[in-house]
């Protein structure tokens, strides 16, 4: 019996690799608008989770600040931390919460501020701004993934049970949690709704034992309120100072904003009520927007009195960088006053949550930039998949770290500024809504706290300028990919439909009516006065070009561009008896790609291979090639050509080009 033919070879190492592609691109949609991401699922309007429970996921993010703010803001404002906290939190209640309660309002499906803002700009001035506000999204999302693992560390590093063992591995640690949560999304991340809650619930009841305890400390030894305020006397001289420099300060506090952007992304998980619908799903924006508002409170409250018994109970120079409450003020209280069993306890809920911090905002990249890039033809394609992008946000998470030598301090400029921009970014977009909708009271309202948010973002930028300059490398980063993908993309298909009205149909079954086999003769015309002798002496120029027999029917085309900075649409095509010549018109963003998609309609309903012919541009064609990438017009019929050769690989059903 003779053995099996032994497999060509190669083979085995190419179903391996198809086998990992088809891995890495599963779940991967067909269009931008159709992407869900992990945080969301189909289902109708009714269906989701009670807001407490997704407010739970959103507090993952926002509440897990905790762990490191108040060390943070005491090494910022140093005595007047808990001052410039009351001025954070105003802000926070009186500015922030109204603004994404309006954000949530109307934008319903977790697209964010950012959308908002699209729709009030048009052409390539909305996809620019979108470029900008991305690159502080991805710098806020990012920094949040190792930040919070550079925390967490912390936590591991100085706790008292590791005894200093683990000095010097906070680098290779935090590279270690980042990549587990590459791992846990590469794996697939369901939905984690159930164990956020019961994560947040742990770790804001261990702060309440926390924070209540400082407090009993210090209105039982009143002393320390004594010598807090004899110490913000003797460094600043009268109380009006005092309040002026926490004005002046409190932007350096601004990690304790984070959260309501996150906090509108996951609104598509919110449970509706049972008369939503998709445009007016008004039992979700109620949902969301308790979210919001019980969570900032939370949030306020814990803000304030951990502010206030971190700063008087723990020694300054414990919060430098080699002190033991540096990035963890709460859990130096909690080993001390309540020992090492509590004080470890509460180690690993901050550890716990501040990873699952990490995952949230994983999530919240692969929510957004999918939303955009693909759909401006500013990404790969892949890039709609969640494996791919996993890979790359967390090979930037590795970066990051070993870059800021996984330091929390370090990292919180850039992420600070992250937060504050997309929350300026908000305040603007609600005060141009309500301006455009005839708001006079909403639009002054929101213009004042659009005002201090321009202010707090520009201070900290000042004060901070490595903030700022982390964040235009993430937009510089992603105008380059953008652009270069833009220019790679530039051939696709990237008509996503065709149709044709009654008089088009009519004219293409006219053309071929004699003949069922007679070749469909397209002349691409660029409209001008569209009178007789335009379409006359077109008629005659093309004929004698391209050799066209008299008796055959021409039917002229004309793309009108509309919007040249859109990728992806449909295309709607109008006929028309015009001076006795046939015309088929329509509108998009690009005219060799409408025309290409066309022929290729045109191909498929009528079973005749069509023909279309142009005329050579003039001028350069890199001047043209240009015209095209930016204004969708220029090369148009070796574009035409290519975007077919593309599109259809077989030589003897492709559409004809002729250029005379």
């Amino acid at each position: 019996m003779s053995a099996p033919p032994a497999p060509p070879a190669g083979s085995t190492e190419r179903r391996e690799r198809s086998t990992l592609r088809r891995w890495l691109l599963e779940g991967l949609v067909d269009r931008g608008s159709q992407y869900s991401g992990p945080h969301a699922r189909p289902a109708p309007e009714h269906q989701g989770k009670p807001w407490w429970r997704v407010m739970c996921l959103t507090g993952v993010d926002y509440f897990s600040t905790l762990g490191y703010q108040p060390a943070v803001a005491v090494v910022a404002a140093g005595l007047i931390s808990p001052i410039a906290t009351l001025v954070l939190v105003a802000l926070t209640l009186g500015g922030a919460l109204p603004i994404y309660r309006r954000v949530a309002r109307e934008s319903p499906h977790g697209e964010g501020s950012v959308a908002m803002l699209e729709k009030l700009l048009s052409y390539w001035w909305s996809k620019l701004l979108v470029l900008v506000l991305l690159g502080f999204a991805v710098t806020d999302f990012l920094i949040t993934i190792t930040l919070s693992t550079a925390d967490a560390t912390a936590h591991v590093v100085e706790n008292p049970l590791v005894g200093g063992a683990l000095h010097g591995w906070e680098v290779p640690l935090t590279c270690a949690l980042v990549i587990l949560l590459g791992v846990v999304f590469l794996l697939g991340f369901a939905e984690a709704i159930g164990i956020a809650v019961v994560v947040v619930a742990t770790f804001l009841l261990l702060n309440l034992v926390v924070v209540a305890g400082g407090l009993y400390r210090v209105f039982t030894e009143p002393v320390r309120i004594v010598d807090w305020g004899d110490a913000l006397l003797t460094q600043h001289g009268n109380p009006l100072v005092v309040v002026a420099i926490a004005l002046i300060v409190f932007p350096k506090l601004a990690l304790g904003l984070s959260g309501f952007e996150t906090g509108v992304a996951v609104m598509p998980l919110v449970r509706g009520a049972p008369g939503d619908t998709e445009k007016e799903p008004a039992g979700r924006i109620a949902g969301a927007r308790k979210l919001l508002t019980t969570a900032a409170l939370i949030m306020s409250g814990f803000l304030v009195t951990s502010s206030f018994v971190t700063t008087l109970l723990i020694p300054l120079d414990q919060f430098g960088p080699d002190g033991q409450a540096n990035g963890r003020a709460l859990a130096y209280l909690a080993h001390e006053q309540f020992g090492a069993v509590l004080g470890t306890a509460y180690d690993l809920s901050t550890i716990t949550i501040l990873w699952f911090a990490g995952a949230s905002a994983m999530a919240g990249l692969l929510n957004l930039v999918p939303r955009y890039l693909p759909r401006y033809g500013m990404a790969p394609n892949w890039a709609r998949a969640v494996r791919p992008m996993v890979l790359v946000f967390t090979a930037l998470g590795i970066l990051i770290t070993i870059v800021f030598d996984a330091s929390v301090d370090a990292q919180s400029g850039a992420y600070a500024t992250g937060v504050l921009v997309l929350i300026t970014s908000a305040s603007i977009s609600v005060t141009l809504s309500a301006r455009a909708k005839g708001q006079k009271h909403a639009t002054v309202g929101f213009g004042i706290i659009a005002l201090v948010f321009v202010y707090t973002t520009v201070a900290n930028m000042i004060e901070r300028p490595e903030g700022l300059k982390i964040g235009l490398m993430f937009v510089a980063a992603i105008f380059v990919v953008s652009f270069a993908s833009r220019a790679l993309r530039s051939t696709e298909l990237r008509i996503t439909a065709v149709h044709l009205d009654k008089t088009a149909r009519r004219i293409v079954r006219e053309a071929t009516a004699h003949d069922p086999h007679a070749t469909i003769r397209l002349v691409a015309n660029e409209p001008d006065r569209r009178d007789r002798r335009e379409y006359e002496e077109k008629d005659l120029e093309e004929r004698y070009d391209h050799h066209i027999p008299s008796g055959d029917v021409v039917v002229f085309v004309e793309i009108t561009v509309d919007d040249p900075s859109n990728f992806e649409s449909e295309l709607h095509v109008m006929g028309e008896e015009r001076h006795g010549y046939r015309v088929l018109r329509a509108r998009s963003s690009t005219v060799p790609n409408a025309i290409a998609a066309l022929l290729l309609h045109l191909r498929d309903v009528t079973g005749v291979v069509p023909h279309v012919y142009f005329e050579w541009d003039e001028g350069s064609p890199a001047t043209n090639l240009a015209r095209y990438l930016l204004f969708g017009v220029g090369e148009v019929a070796p574009v035409t050509r290519e975007v077919l050769r593309e599109a259809e690989p077989d030589r003897t059903r492709r559409p004809a080009v002729h250029v005379g």
